[in-house]
């Protein structure tokens, strides 16, 4: 006889789903009933989806969706809360989740593939962190965004490195000290996300979005986001230096001597990935 116990587990539904729309890898976010809340399972989940897909020769692109009203409100604060019986108070746990985040989110910067955030209701906090890490987003009309832990007395620190990478300084401040959300369109606008489509139509405009991209040589796709990524943090001089590089091996590689004579002979290239 299957006990209660085992019948739960079987009956309980999965924190994150995957599907395999051709080339492109969908991950949706599975909490609807706590707003998609980033959970240290969901955070773990992420992660190791991630770490799947960076050697899935067949995957070439990702999106991130959710299922429900909300993209994701953050971090679960029940779960954190319910740390503060521990004898440090919870620091020790808080501090293990902070990082386990962060080390998800740097999953998605530093995947050699595109991931693309289809944002279908409110991103807060570290679902807007979320969003801000991906490479490419689009967002529903119904869309908004927001980094409100000002509000209950818990500065968005950490959403504040993605967003503020993304978005002018000024604008990351007053979404910063106000916790004020943002509408989808004013999102567009400031640059947090590439496009605003008709609610219902996110998941396959980000998909679209993300086959167009899937169509390039992989090998370029890769050595063109790590290089983004990596001069961005560079003065000047040194991204010019560091990109000089770059080009220069990717001129030798296979992709780029098929490409460029694609082009002058007027025809489709034809990809080997390397």
């Amino acid at each position: 006889m299957i006990s209660q116990t085992a019948r739960a587990a079987v009956s309980q539904p999965q924190i994150l789903l995957r599907e395999n729309v051709g080339d492109i890898a969908v991950l949706t976010l599975n909490r609807p009933e706590s707003r998609n809340s980033l959970s240290e399972g969901l955070i773990a989940a992420l992660d190791a989806a991630l770490r799947e897909i960076r050697d899935d020769r067949a995957v070439r692109a990702v999106v991130i969706t959710a299922t429900g009203s909300a993209f994701s409100a953050g971090h679960d604060m029940k779960e954190l809360t319910a740390r503060r019986g521990d004898p440090d108070r919870g620091r020790a746990y808080f501090a293990e989740m902070m990082t386990k985040c962060s080390t998800m989110m740097q999953a998605i910067v530093h995947l050699p593939k595109p991931v693309v955030a289809a944002v279908q209701g409110i991103a807060t906090a570290a679902g807007c962190q979320l969003v801000a890490t991906c490479d490419l987003a689009v967002a529903s009309e119904a869309a908004s965004f927001a980094t409100p832990g000002v509000d209950i007395g818990l500065f968005c620190s950490t959403p504040m490195v993605a967003l503020s990478r993304n978005i002018p300084r000024k604008q990351a401040m007053e979404m910063l000290l106000t916790g004020e959300p943002i509408s989808a369109t004013t999102a567009r606008d400031i640059g947090l996300v590439n496009r605003v489509v008709p609610a219902g139509s996110e998941r396959n405009e980000a998909i679209a979005l993300a086959q167009k991209v899937a169509r390039k040589s992989a090998y370029t796709v890769k050595i063109g986001k790590a290089a983004f990524y990596r001069q961005a943090e560079m003065n000047l001089a040194d991204a010019y230096a560091y990109a000089a590089e770059v080009m220069t091996e990717n001129m030798m590689a296979r992709d780029a001597e098929e490409g460029i004579g694609a082009f002058i002979e007027k025809r489709e290239p034809k990809w080997q990935d390397k």
